[in-house]
């Protein structure tokens, strides 16, 4: 076993979480900052949002498939520590607790910022976003 430094739980968890957070919900804050940096106008911050949902407001396969990736990049991070720890001679015991702690983490934080992100979005496409496109639509 090579002694190197086992990996920081900390930052691992942050790292995992905080991007598959991004990517479940890149279909709503993408468009929101592109537009509020005014690189995109409203009525196409909302068909680029509209892609990734059915016509009745629901997730469409496009959402399902973003939300996929994001448990894949959690899973993907669990994984990779598991096997960083491994190389590492940590007690077997700690390395369990180590793992359990991850994955809850990540879980938390994941979850977390993408409902927190979610509502945020909701917000700024309502107050923004919808009332631009109005604009837009009568010119």
């Amino acid at each position: 076993m090579s002694k190197d430094k086992p990996p920081s739980l900390i930052k691992w968890s942050l790292k995992y979480s905080l991007s598959a957070a991004a990517a479940g919900i890149i279909c709503c804050v993408a468009p929101a900052i592109l537009f509020m940096f005014g690189l995109m106008g409203g009525v196409y911050a909302i068909s680029f949002a509209d892609f990734f949902y059915n016509d009745d407001g629901s997730e469409g396969t496009g959402s399902l498939l973003l939300k996929g990736i994001a448990v894949a990049i959690g899973l993907y991070g669990v994984y990779s520590f598991k096997k960083k720890q491994n190389q590492c001679s940590i007690n077997p015991q700690r390395k369990w607790k180590n793992l359990i702690i991850l994955v809850i983490t990540i879980t938390v934080i994941s979850i977390s910022v993408f409902l927190s992100l979610e509502k945020w979005s909701a917000w700024y496409f309502d107050a923004h976003i919808v009332p631009a496109q109005q604009i837009e639509l009568k010119k």
